[in-house]
């Protein structure tokens, strides 16, 4: 059976069809503004409630340590021993002298692991902390 059309009326398409690729973008957009916030939060914590004042802006990203309701001890994150913790510090110290620190604590760890954890700072001269808590309702 012979073609029905003649070659010279077949055209090529000459453009994309851009509505699958939209509709990914969007979908991919929507994903990320929904679990962005979740997580910034990282380690799920009861922050006690307390007065929130503004840090002034850096340059340089403040490091967090976090110490949830059983006590143990976060470092950006990652679970880390007292010692492991006091090594961290100490070579963070060297490398910047000027860095800022944030302690997260949960409302019920004993008031002892968080002066631990100040004690240790104070120890390699780190002196720019700030306590993380809630803002009042």
């Amino acid at each position: 059976m012979g073609r029905r059309a003649p070659l010279t009326s077949i055209r090529r398409m000459g453009d994309i069809n851009l509505t699958p690729l939209m509709d990914l973008t969007f979908i991919l957009l929507i994903t990320f503004i929904i679990t962005f916030p979740l997580m910034e939060q990282g380690i799920p914590l009861d922050l006690p409630d307390g007065r929130q004042t503004s840090v002034p802006q850096q340059d340089e990203r403040p490091r967090e340590i976090s110490i949830d309701r059983d006590g143990q001890l976060f470092y950006e994150m990652q679970p880390v021993t007292p010692l492991e913790l006091e090594d961290a510090i100490a070579l963070l110290a060297s490398r910047e002298p000027n860095v800022r620190v944030y302690v997260r604590a949960d409302k019920h760890v004993p008031y002892g692991a968080v002066v631990a954890v100040l004690q240790s700072l104070q120890d390699v001269h780190i002196t720019r902390i700030a306590l993380v808590t809630r803002a009042d309702s």
